[in-house]
């Protein structure tokens, strides 16, 4: 001001402009700080993707990673009512030993401990190769591929087909997540779109449990679970809650201590400013979780809740996909009205993948918590504090971990 020799009106529009600028600096750094998690938490870790193929070049030359799953004179039991059976749809080797490592050391009977894991094409050697050779008796493991369920082709389900053909759905998940950005906006919410963006929610295995009634047809209950789950209590207990005719037993996500976490009705997922989402939902209505759901499939096979389910991903296409962003909850919230039963909010703990102050008591006393988010744990953004309910249950000697140097954190 003394250099420039600037009267007083002049230097305080000047210093206005400097911090406006530095301003948006700021949130274009947060923004970008955002952008670079996203592609983060949407790549392949390289450990993860060295253990699926050596486990694949296991599969190829070892007759014990090749081995019947379960054993012959097990077999029945994958359609005994009287086991717990969980399934985990997924392509990632290592989320799937802790889930599955997770449930039957928190199990007070592992023996009737049923694991249904399901994966893609591409994964299943390897992922048969894991639990051929890493067995967790007395524990029952069943690895499935999609491709051996004949009848569960994308070309055979015209939605599905349509989601992965159709160009402007390819552009919302796989083109420039940055055009149509604004430096004002706030970065909680561009994380958010971003997350809505990853690719898997056009995958078929995050698809998967809207046909578990199909899948599963022998079954009565089954409880699915995540990926990015971890089980700490048992969970035997929810075989035994009533569901009272009900279809889905689940968390709801529209009241508790956390805010953030815990503040979810139909207006975050909905675009309320679409007249066929206005006239047909209530923002207010209570939104639920998926992650751990126990399901009533003898319920479910009496309702129309999976032609729901694709009635509304067919419009959410027709209309450019201007419904809902994110992913495969927003067609579940519909389809499940009047078929979803409450379950006490200490049996599912959410947001360990983006509320970094998540209260470390309430993480101990919950019976599954949830790394729903970017930040999950296997991932160098992982919150490190939180990092340990998960890696706990990841073998670092095991030699094909340590071969593809995945590393307990330190």
């Amino acid at each position: 001001m003394k250099d420039k020799e600037y009267d007083a009106k002049t230097f305080a529009i000047r210093l206005k402009a400097m911090i406006e600028n530095m301003d948006k600096e700021v949130k274009r750094s947060r923004l970008a700080e955002q952008l670079h998690k996203h592609f983060i938490a949407t790549a392949i870790p390289k450990g993860i993707h060295c253990l699926t193929l050596r486990l694949t070049d296991e599969y190829s030359c070892n007759s014990q990673a090749r081995k019947q799953l379960p054993a012959p004179e097990l077999l029945s039991l994958l359609f005994d009512n009287s086991c717990h059976h969980f399934v985990l749809a997924t392509d990632n080797i290592l989320a799937a030993s802790v889930v599955v490592t997770s449930v039957v050391r928190s199990s007070l009977n592992p023996g009737r401990v049923v694991f249904h894991v399901i994966t893609d094409k591409k994964t299943y050697p390897g992922m048969h190769s894991w639990f051929a050779l890493n067995p967790l008796s007395p524990a029952i493991i069943e690895v499935k591929g999609v491709h051996q369920f004949h009848w569960l082709r994308r070309e055979s389900i015209p939605v599905l087909k349509a989601v992965t053909n159709y160009s402007g759905v390819r552009n919302h998940y796989h083109g420039n997540h940055i055009m149509g950005t604004n430096v004002s906006e706030n970065p909680r919410v561009f994380a958010s779109k971003l997350q809505a963006r990853g690719p898997k929610y056009i995958s078929l295995l995050n698809h998967m449990r809207i046909y578990l009634p199909e899948i599963f047809p022998y079954l009565n209950k089954v409880v699915f679970l995540d990926d990015d789950v971890v089980v700490q209590r048992d969970l035997s207990p929810l075989w035994l809650i009533d569901l009272s005719g009900k279809v889905n037993g689940a968390v709801e996500t529209c009241k508790g201590e956390d805010t953030w976490v815990m503040a979810k009705s139909f207006r975050t997922y909905f675009n309320f400013s679409h007249p066929l989402i206005a006239d047909k939902l209530d923002p207010d209505e209570c939104a639920w979780a998926y992650g751990m759901n126990i399901f009533d499939l003898n319920a479910w096979r009496k309702t129309n809740i999976r032609e729901t389910y694709l009635f509304w991903v067919q419009e959410n296409l027709k209309s450019s996909v201007t419904l809902w962003k994110l992913g495969t909850l927003p067609p579940a919230l519909i389809a499940f009205r009047g078929y979803v039963h409450p379950i006490d909010p200490s049996w599912h703990m959410l947001g360990l993948g983006y509320q970094e102050k998540t209260d470390i008591d309430s993480v101990r006393k919950a019976a599954v918590i949830h790394y729903n988010g970017q930040c999950k744990p296997w991932l160098e953004i992982g919150y490190k504090h939180l990092q340990p309910f998960w890696t706990r249950h990841v073998n670092y000697t095991n030699d094909f971990i340590r071969n593809c140097h995945i590393l307990e954190p330190q």
